[in-house]
Order: C-alpha cells, then structure tokens, then sequence
C-alpha cells in the first residue's frame, strides 16, 4: 500500500506506535507560530503518496481543525487520492443539540467541517448521547468508531482484579457495563446532576460501599470535578480506596491536581490524548480499522 501518516511532534510516540501497527511510513509536520498566532506548516520533503493518514487528536481544538484544513487542502493540491483522519479524541461532541435559545449545534457544524476534508474518520469512543452513530455526527462515507474500554478493562482487572467499577454518571453507563463484561466486575451508576461547568452533585447508588476498591470509570476527564465529588462521596461511604480509568484523558488545567486532592490514588488513560496517565495503547485497534478503510477506498479506485 502507498500511504504514510503525518503527525506532529506532541503526538510522536502514538502516532509512531500507530504507523509501526499498520505498516506504514511516518512523517512528521512542522510547524511555527508566528507573534500573530497564525500557523505556518512544513511538510517534508520527499512527495506525497496517493494515501494519506493525518493523525491528530482534537483535544484543544481550534487551532487543529486550522491545521487540518490547511494540511487536507494542500494535500489535494498535491493530487493525494485518499486522505484519512485519524483523531483518537474527536472534539465538540458533546454540543449535540442546541441546550439555549440561539447556540450553535458545534457537533454538527464540526462534524460537517471533516466530512468536507477527508474520506474517511476514525475515532475511539467519541461522546454520543443523543445520536446513534458517527456518521449522523459526521457525515464521511467511512465514520468509524472504535473503544479502548476493552483494553482498559483487561487493565483494571490486572491491577484490581476484586474492583467495583462505578460510572459518575447515567452518560458513563454504557462505557462501564462494556467494562465490567469483558472483566467480570461488579459495576453500577451514580446519578448526576450539573448546575453548572465547574458544580455537579453526585448520588450514590445503594450499595455497600464498605472497604471496596472501587474504580470509577468514565469516556472523558475534563475538568475533574464530576470525579473529584464521586470520589470524595464513595471514600466518606467507606470505600477502601478510589482509582480512576478513563479512555479520553483531557485533563484540562489543574484537573489532575482536583482529582487527587480528593483522594484518587491512581489514574489509567488510554493514549488518544497523550498523557502521563496513559497506560493502554491504542495502535492495534486502530491499525485493523485503517488497514479495512484503506482496503476499501483502494478497492473504490
């Protein structure tokens, strides 16, 4: 296959741990900011191939998207036939309707925005709540949509192989019972409700919370908050000790920081985000998606 994958310094070691899955040459962007904020991309030297992977995670996203326009027009310029994104974290997800008169549906203008550059996105467990699948998000030929919650469960179960997994909220619901399938763990939801960004309220189920080694599991940690009050709620319950698994390890501003002060002892992430947390790589998941996209495009002509 005549294809390689483009990707930038802070995303090296994934998207050099994805090219090494799938076969393929990896090829690093540069890139400068100017005093003025606008971005300069350099690409090297040797000539595009027909196929192209973009790896670039969404998380912190609006200079990305700038980026990717940039890169995919080029690209085209180039006569590359076949572009792919692949954004582990795929970003304004979450804005799925419009909550307040007058706000933008983003979910579906960004998810536009993409269709518009590539053949084809993949990305693992993106936030859909209110939809059933990517491509109502995202509206390419090839939406694919893939999970680290397997990977992380085997993960917990290693480490806490006696774990209650718990989800902070009814949203985490499907990601924790995944998990506790493919671990064999107990699990349960909390309830949650949120009177704004940074103040949430967390009920506990009714379980016996006493001396349990609970693992509060979760697709996105963003500001912490949601896990720091579940945290705090589960220790005054009894719990023997409190870790945290997530798949999209955001982490935004001093979240880590929030979450451990309320006494989260440890913190396992998939690498979609690169992270200190990331414990489970995603490279041979994704490179069995790309190797069945690419077969497919390549089969298309």
């Amino acid at each position: 296959m005549d294809a390689a994958l483009l990707y930038f310094d802070e995303e090296t070691l994934p998207a050099k741990r994805l090219a090494a899955a799938a076969g393929l040459e990896a090829r690093p962007v540069g890139l400068h900011r100017f005093p003025d904020e606008e971005l300069c991309l350099r690409l090297p030297l040797a000539e595009l191939p027909p196929s192209l992977v973009i790896y670039r995670s969404l998380n912190r996203p609006n200079d990305k998207l700038v980026e990717l326009m940039l890169l995919v027009r080029h690209a085209r310029e180039q006569g590359v036939e076949h572009l792919v994104l692949v954004a582990p974290y795929l970003a304004y997800m979450r804005q799925d309707v419009a909550f307040n008169q007058g706000e933008l549906v983003s979910q579906r203008l960004v998810g536009g925005f993409l269709a518009e550059l590539f053949d084809a996105v993949l990305t693992v467990d993106p936030h859909l709540h209110r939809i059933e699948r990517l491509e109502q998000a995202v509206p390419v030929r090839h939406a694919i949509t893939l999970s680290g919650v397997p990977q992380l469960a085997t993960a917990i179960a290693e480490r806490r192989p006696d774990a209650l997994l718990l989800g902070p909220d009814i949203e985490s619901q499907q990601w924790v019972e995944c998990a506790a399938r493919v671990a064999e763990l107990e699990y349960d939801v909390c309830t949650k409700k949120r009177h704004g960004d940074l103040d949430v309220e967390i009920v506990l189920p009714s379980l016996d919370l006493a001396g349990r080694r609970v693992v509060l599991l979760d697709d996105i940690a963003s500001s912490g908050h949601t896990l720091a009050v579940a945290t705090q709620k589960v220790l005054s319950a009894g719990a023997a000790s409190v870790d945290v698994a997530v798949t999209h390890a955001l982490f935004a501003g001093d979240a880590l920081n929030v979450i451990r002060q309320a006494g989260v002892g440890e913190v396992w992430s998939t690498d979609t985000i690169a992270h200190e947390s990331n414990t489970v790589f995603m490279a041979p998941v994704i490179a069995r998606a790309l190797r069945q996209v690419f077969g497919i495009l390549i089969g298309q002509g």
